[in-house]
This record gives structure tokens, C-alpha cells and sequence, in this order.
């Protein structure tokens, strides 16, 4: 049986060779351990670079915005539905891109990985039996990937692409919401008291040095001029104190309002380890009980935000 790796490289290799696209973005392997790094394959050579592990988890779907080019692209689930997203919003057209399908089994949580290394990890090896195994100078470690996976790829219910051109491997089996609960960690934080959720928050950014990283990891970040840049009028301080970095975050979760997909990248990207997905997941949620809204999931529907329906529900109104 051929590995995704393979197929990958054989798609994109033909989509080149038959002028179907002009480049296919994947990934290859990156200079550190744990993050690939997008790749711009635009002959059949360079496609010998790609790699396809639990180690792809940025976002590819940040690349195609705004876009000319005929684009061949991976997408897992949530790849996917940006990709949708940029549809709906007019940053791509559909016949642009040649999308394919990638049925993810979930990405490796590198901050945990990391947290249980003795050393640098100088290695990763993404096993076929369901196991990872990190080596170092002076270490070497096998777990099991299911508990390792980042929190979001643990509780997704949409693996498989929801658009594509070509699947790269077969279809893998969905989660199911009777199964596994995706706002778990949403609701133990809705029970708390003010007081309490304060100091959670609190807890939560307090290393935050406002780096931006969740910011350029998000495909939904493409504002030419975003708000904490703004210098006519300035709407939010660039420092670290307490009231800036809660501002940013804050005002970023809501940007992202009934567009996100839930891909991690916000997270995996963070160099301090910060879950930014205690502010998304939250606002999913609301979408899905208010709406019956999950971002991404074809290419004809705006979020809900971004329209106005006399039905919309207004208990909320005082």
C-alpha cells in the first residue's frame, strides 16, 4: 500500500506535468523537529520534497489568499473548510484551485512532545502502528500518538475534506458529537464564576509577549492593515501590559467569529504555548447553538455574522 507521502507526490507530480496547475503548495520537512514547513512545489523535481506526517499542521489554506495562480493544494478537514471560507469571502476563486483531499488521522501536539523529552529532540519518527517515537542526544522515546494529538485534532469531528478534487488516501472514519464532546473544556470554563474566569484568563495570557504568531499561523487574518497596527486612530497599545494583550486577543477571537475551523495553527504556532483556542472554541460554540452554524462546511452560505436574516434569534436583545 502506498503511503500519503506517495500519493501526495504522485497527484502533484501528474497535476504539473498535464499543466493543470501552476505550483502545489504542501509541505516539506522543516529545520526543526515537530514543524514542516509549507512548500511551493512549481515543477515535478521539487514535488520529491514533500513530506505528509503528523507534523503538517500549519495551515496551507494562509497561502492562497488573494492569489492569481492556478494553485494545487492539500487539505485535511479543516484545511478544507478555510479553504471554503476564502471561497465565500472572494480571497480565491473555486476553479482556481485543485484541491486535494487529505483524510487526516490528527496532528502531534509538539508542547507536549517537547515537555516529555530529556533533552533537545533531534527527531521525530511518525510510526505506522499508531506510535511516535522522539529521539535526542542522549534519549530516545516511544508513546502512543492518541495521546499526544493536539486538543483540537482529539475532539474534531470533520477528518476528511468537505471539498476536494482528489482524495490522496481512502476516507478515515469520522468522530461522532454522541462520542466525543468538542466543547468540553468550553463548558468546565462557562461554570465558573466571574471571579474565576477572570483569574483563568488572566492565568492563560500571562505569558503572552505579543509576537503575533497566532496572528500570521491564521488563514482568516488577511486584513491588509490589522486593528493593532491601526496607528490613526490607535485602537489597542503595543505593550505587554495586562489590558493590551487581553484587547488583542480578545478582539482577534471575535474577528474569527463563525470563520473558524478549529485547525490548531493558532496554537501550534505559539512559541510560549498559549491555548488561544479557550477564546475560538467558545465563539464555535455560540454559532452552533445560536445559529446552527459550523464554519467552512460548503461554499454558498456567509457566516453568520456577516448577514442579516429576519428569524435571526434575539433573546439576547434586553
Amino acid at each position: 500500500m502506498k503511503s500519503y507521502t506517495d500519493n501526495i507526490k504522485e497527484i502533484s507530480k501528474r497535476l504539473l506535468k498535464e499543466d493543470k496547475v501552476d505550483m502545489v503548495i504542501g509541505y516539506r520537512t522543516g529545520s526543526v523537529p515537530l514543524m514542516h514547513q509549507p512548500f511551493f512545489a512549481q515543477n515535478q523535481e521539487e514535488v520529491d520534497e514533500f513530506v505528509w506526517d503528523s507534523n503538517c499542521g500549519l495551515n496551507l489554506a494562509n497561502y492562497i489568499t488573494d492569489r492569481t495562480e492556478r494553485i494545487g493544494i492539500l487539505a485535511t478537514g479543516c484545511n478544507s473548510r478555510n479553504i471554503a471560507v476564502h471561497i465565500v469571502e472572494g480571497k480565491i476563486k473555486r476553479e482556481q484551485l485543485y484541491i486535494i483531499g487529505i483524510p487526516c488521522k490528527g496532528m502531534v501536539d509538539r508542547h507536549k512532545l517537547s515537555a516529555m523529552a530529556d533533552g533537545d529532540i533531534t527527531s521525530v519518527e511518525d510510526e505506522n502502528n499508531g506510535s511516535i517515537t522522539i529521539t535526542g542526544q542522549n534519549f530516545s522515546k516511544t508513546v502512543d500518538k492518541a495521546e499526544v494529538l493536539q486538543e483540537n485534532c482529539s475532539v474534531c469531528v470533520h477528518r476528511n475534506p468537505v471539498i476536494y478534487d482528489e482524495l490522496a488516501a481512502e476516507e478515515v472514519t469520522e468522530q461522532k458529537r454522541d462520542d466525543v464532546d468538542p466543547y468540553a473544556r468550553v463548558k468546565e470554563i462557562e461554570a465558573l464564576s466571574p471571579e474565576e474566569k477572570w483569574a483563568h484568563f488572566d492565568d492563560l495570557l500571562s505569558d503572552c509577549i505579543r509576537c503575533y504568531a497566532c496572528r500570521n499561523a491564521c488563514p482568516l487574518c488577511y486584513c491588509p492593515l490589522c486593528f493593532v497596527d491601526e496607528s490613526n486612530p490607535q485602537w489597542v497599545g503595543k505593550s505587554i501590559d495586562h489590558t493590551d494583550v487581553r484587547t488583542f486577543h480578545f478582539l482577534r477571537a471575535y474577528h474569527c467569529a463563525g470563520r473558524c475551523t478549529d485547525c490548531g495553527a493558532c496554537v501550534r504556532s505559539c512559541p510560549v504555548g498559549i491555548n488561544v483556542r479557550d477564546f475560538t472554541k467558545k465563539l464555535e460554540k455560540d454559532c452552533l447553538e445560536l445559529f446552527d452554524w459550523e464554519a467552512g462546511l460548503n461554499t454558498e452560505q456567509r457566516p453568520p455574522l456577516d448577514t442579516y436574516r429576519p428569524d435571526d434569534p434575539e433573546e439576547f436583545i434586553k
